[in-house]
Formats: C-alpha cells, structure tokens, sequence
C-alpha cells in the first residue's frame, strides 16, 4: 500500500478540512464527534488515596480458543486498520500481523479513565482510530462491563464504560416511566375497585381487608418501586378479568400450579393469558358462571 499524506490521512481519521490542490479551497467534512469513557473500579486495599489515584490498571489481550481476543470481525479489521499495521491487507503476512496487534494491545487505564474518541465522520470513518479500535476492543473484552452497576454486580468485570449520552438517555426513559406512572395513578386512583384489581395483581395483599386509605398507600408505594410493572398490570384490557382469575385463586376457587391454573382437575390455562382467553371464550360461558358463583359463596363467609 503506497503511502499516504499527511492531509489525507487528516481527512480520514479526523474528519478535518480537506485541501484542493489546485485552488486551495476548504471543502468541510461533516465531524460526529462522541466521547465515552473506560473507567475502571476502585483499587481499594490500604494504599492512600494519592498512591491509588496515581496507580493504573492495565486492560490486556485475552486469548479465546489460543487466538487473542480482536475488536473487529476480518472485515471491519480490514476496514478500519489498514495504515494501523505494516502491511496491506491483502498481504500474505496480514493475519500474522493483526495477530500481533491484538496479542499486544494494552490499555493503561488511570483513575480518573481513559477518554475514548469513539464519533464518525460522514464518510462512516472513526475521527480517532486507534480510540476506535480500543473501544471496539473494550466492549468484547470479558473483564469489561457495558455500566458501572454490571462491573458492581459480576465479579469478573474490572472496568466499564461510561457513555454519558447513553446514561442521559436512560435516566429521561426513567423519568418518563414515571411520569406516566404518575398519570395513570391518579386516573385510577378515584375508583376504589381498580385499585383494588391492580393491587391483587401486583401483590398478595387481600384489598378487600384494607381501607381505602390503605389501599391507595400501599399501590402508590408498588408505583414507586415498580412503575414499569404498574403501568403494564393498571392498563390492561384485561384487568377486571385477571384480578378476578387471581382472586379466585387466593380463595382456592381454582388452583395454580407453577403458571398453569386449574380448576377440579382440569387445566384452563397454562398461563394467566391463556385463561383469560378460556373464560373470554363463549363455550366456556358456563364454566365461568360457576366460578363465580362458587366466589360469590366464600366472599359471604
């Protein structure tokens, strides 16, 4: 592969002005630059803090099937690591050399982490790529979490990425969980029965024990702690249906076993869904009127 210049490999890898030659006109590429960052846990033990926050933790090759863990499958190594190694691509010598690199690469990764420059330029080109590379590298490797709270959880995960526009993202999903949790609370809030129906559903709690101060409290407190599951349980077109099947559990109308739910001996469901489509089903009319009869028997002892 012939050499390239300097203004070339500028437009490329940084996505820059690019120079004419003949009437030094600046043509603008277009740059979209994003930055996440390789963080790494805290080193702990009893080192002080100003020897730990100087102290690096290096994120090396791994090898899988006595091969070295590689960032890129062989096309986008082609892709993007051409003018990174010695050789074309298309040389002979080519996988002896991409083996190389990844046996080698290590990134040092200090306290406060390693910036990544990670954005493209419109062409589909990385700005920086040897950031690039480390990230793609990064995201494979076993010891790397995608959040911090993974690193927390896994035992084996010794770093993470923190991707600010992703944490953004994800905490507005949040918040907007929330507020439509938060909606639909006070639609449901002013019919005591729906509170009722929802609160079976999200718990094992008997409503029909509770005041209607009680009732209210204890849903506010599963829409907190469980927004996602409330909206899915208080917006189902289902619901007076489902909190009577579960009803009629709690009382021994019908059994469940696993997810399956019976009734005598015979299973109408092998999950909630599919008993509310048995019951919903016209041919099934009669059993449905016995079960309700038979809790409308136990509701009066």
């Amino acid at each position: 592969m012939g050499e390239q210049s300097p203004i070339a490999l500028i437009n490329r890898y940084t996505g820059s002005y690019s120079l004419h030659p003949l009437n030094l006109n600046f043509k603008r590429t277009i740059i979209m630059s994003k930055k996440v960052y390789l963080r790494r846990e805290d080193l702990g033990g009893y080192l002080p803090k100003a020897v730990q926050a100087e102290a690096k933790a290096k994120l090396s090759s791994v090898f899988v099937n006595r091969q070295p863990l590689k960032g890129f499958d062989v096309a986008d190594e082609k892709k993007y690591m051409q003018g990174i190694l010695d050789v074309n691509p298309d040389h002979v010598d080519w996988p002896k050399h991409s083996k190389q690199f990844w046996a080698e690469l290590t990134i040092p990764v200090g306290f406060t982490g390693v910036e990544l420059e990670v954005g493209k330029d419109e062409a589909g080109m990385p700005i920086s790529i040897m950031d690039y590379i480390k990230f793609a590298f990064a995201i494979k490797h076993p010891h790397v979490a995608l959040t911090k709270e993974e690193m927390d959880s896994t035992a084996n995960k010794r770093f993470y990425i923190q991707d600010t526009t992703r944490d953004d993202k994800v905490k507005n999903n949040q918040i907007k969980l929330k507020k439509d949790a938060d909606r639909e609370f006070i639609k449901v809030s002013s019919n005591n029965e729906n509170m009722k129906r929802i609160l079976r559903l999200m718990s094992n709690t008997n409503p029909n024990r509770m005041s209607v101060e009680q009732i209210e409290n204890a849903l506010y407190e599963l829409k907190n702690s469980q927004p996602k599951k409330f909206l899915r349980v208080a917006t189902d077109k289902h619901l007076e249906l489902k909190a009577e099947v579960e009803h009629m559990i709690s009382t021994g109308v019908l059994r469940k076993i696993g997810n399956q739910v019976i009734f005598i001996d015979e299973v109408i469901g092998d999950t909630m869904e599919d008993t509310v489509v048995y019951l919903k089903d016209k041919k099934n009319s009669g059993t449905l009127t016995i079960l309700r009869a038979k809790l409308k028997e136990l509701s009066l002892v």
